[in-house]
């Protein structure tokens, strides 16, 4: 039963998303040098611990803050069930933290070939960014998470960090360049929007004690910013095709568009609790786009 209740609270729908960004990075770094199949792996296993580890935070922060309560409009997990204690919730948490140091060191020592030298060092100190962030989203005395300021985190690290940290790691550091700067932000503001979704559909539980940009802007001008959310990631994915522009295959994501008007059309039209099938949508949507644009640059490899 516990461990039922341990994987619902580790909310693997949200998988997708936190692997999008760095798959993108991967298959972009593929396609301009040999990527080693085991750094990438490490890569993907290191992100998804990341992202449970801050599903976990999450819950916990929520529950302790008194956030979460019976009036939840979202689906219940764990710990709010009353399936988990906090014991039980705070040792998940350290096991997630174990695994983020086990497979972020396993990471950086198999793509550089050591741990002692300044690159990897500065990859092993971003690494324990990531993780102080995933866990103070909502957890400690003053959470980033109710001051409004999650937009900035998770368009950071599901972004910048996520797309170009991948390219990095997979290139030993090799070929970083400034239009990769591109892609990164489009998935940083498709992100941001899965984010505004769930913020959106929780805004009137979440307003007893917790400040969101979502619950700052209303219901009309938060489903406003979700529109210019998933317009700049077009325009930033649409931005860097243009600038590499040699393939057609470059343009095959284009084929996610529907998906992206369908969630649109569900955020004008639904409200609270009906929102919710919105966020798995947009997920699923950016991992598919990401795929897709990732395997049309590497298309002249098959």
């Amino acid at each position: 039963m516990k461990l039922k209740a341990a994987i619902r609270s580790m909310r693997l729908r949200t998988l997708p998303l936190s692997l999008a960004g760095v798959l993108l990075g991967i298959l972009l770094a593929a396609a301009d040098y040999h990527v080693d199949f085991w750094t990438a792996v490490l890569i993907g296993l290191t992100t998804v611990s990341l992202q449970i580890l801050s599903n976990l935070s999450n819950e916990l922060g929520d529950v302790l803050h008194g956030t979460d309560t019976e009036e939840r409009v979202g689906p219940q997990y764990g710990l709010n069930s009353g399936a988990l204690t906090v014991a039980d919730m705070k040792w998940l948490i350290g096991l997630a933290v174990g695994a983020c140091i086990l497979f972020g060191t396993l990471m950086t020592w198999r793509a550089f070939g050591t741990l002692w030298d300044l690159t990897p060092i500065l990859v092993l100190m971003l690494g324990a960014a990531a993780i102080a962030g995933a866990m103070k989203y909502t957890l400690g005395r003053n959470p980033y998470g109710y001051r409004a300021k999650g937009d900035i985190y998770v368009f950071l690290f599901f972004g910048l960090v996520s797309v170009m940290g991948a390219y990095f790691v997979c290139t030993q550091g090799l070929g970083l360049h400034w239009k990769l700067l591109l892609p990164a932000a489009g998935v940083g503001f498709f992100s941001v929007g899965v984010l505004n979704v769930n913020n959106t559909r929780d805004a009137k539980t979440d307003a007893v004690n917790r400040v969101t940009v979502a619950i700052k802007l209303g219901p009309k001008k938060a489903r406003i910013y979700q529109t210019v959310l998933i317009g700049l990631g077009w325009a930033c994915m649409t931005a860097y095709c243009l600038l590499c522009w040699p393939s057609w295959w470059h343009w095959v994501w284009v084929i996610t568009l529907p998906l992206y008007i369908k969630h649109l059309k569900g955020i004008w039209t639904l409200e609270d609790e009906k929102l919710d099938p919105m966020l798995p949508l947009l997920v699923i949507s950016t991992f598919a786009l990401c795929l897709l644009m990732g395997l049309g640059f590497c298309a002249y490899l098959f």
